[in-house]
């Protein structure tokens, strides 16, 4: 009879606790995941914050990159153009030069052509060996002479000393070669001094 009332006291017990049990656990469940929910926003956050320092600091690096190669450019083409302003300054500094060998260049070529000059042979062949120097010199510097035969009246390369009226042109054309003209580095050095052949002027 004793046992039976220790044994329903106990089950009694038990039956009191657990209430208070179910309750701890049914309080504690929901804390658990407003606290999980919390942690998952404020982690969203950061990387939504990241994601936005990491397209600032794209941008940032591409507006840094056009400006370089900008600058690349920029310097590039101040190079260039340096450069090819002192070929240009050194090619007009050497074209006061050459027209004055040009002078002399033609003196020789009148020489040769005189028949009044002394016809020895060896001197003759002197003059001819200088000239021949004299024409190399100016080639290794980039002085070519205009060829006009066959050509175009051009105001570009050649200089009108005269003209003369002909049936059998259509249009100017170079005629007779008073003074060689040269370029230099296919620019203008000196133009040629020409008779100008134009087309005969129909009477009235």
């Amino acid at each position: 009879m004793s046992r039976k009332i220790e044994i329903d006291k106990d089950i009694s017990e038990k039956e009191n606790q657990n209430p208070d049990e179910k309750v701890v656990k049914s309080v504690s469940k929901p804390k658990e995941k407003k606290e999980k929910t919390v942690d998952e926003k404020a982690l969203k956050n950061k990387i939504k914050k990241k994601d936005a320092e990491i397209k600032h600091l794209k941008k940032e690096i591409s507006t840094l990159n056009v400006e370089y190669l900008r600058q690349l450019a920029d310097k590039e083409n101040l190079r260039k153009r340096l450069e090819r302003e002192k070929s240009e300054y050194y090619q007009r500094a050497l074209s006061d030069i050459l027209i004055e060998f040009l002078n002399i260049l033609d003196n020789f070529e009148r020489a040769l052509k005189d028949d009044t000059l002394d016809t020895t042979e060896s001197f003759r062949e002197g003059i001819e060996m200088i000239y021949k120097m004299f024409v190399s010199v100016l080639n290794k510097q980039g002085v070519q002479p205009i060829d006009i035969k066959n050509t175009k009246f051009d105001p570009r390369f050649h200089q009108a000393f005269s003209t003369v009226e002909s049936s059998e042109v259509d249009e100017p054309m170079v005629g007779e070669e008073f003074q060689k003209g040269y370029t230099l580095h296919d620019r203008l050095l000196r133009p040629s001094l020409v008779k100008v052949v134009v087309p005969k002027k129909a009477k009235e």
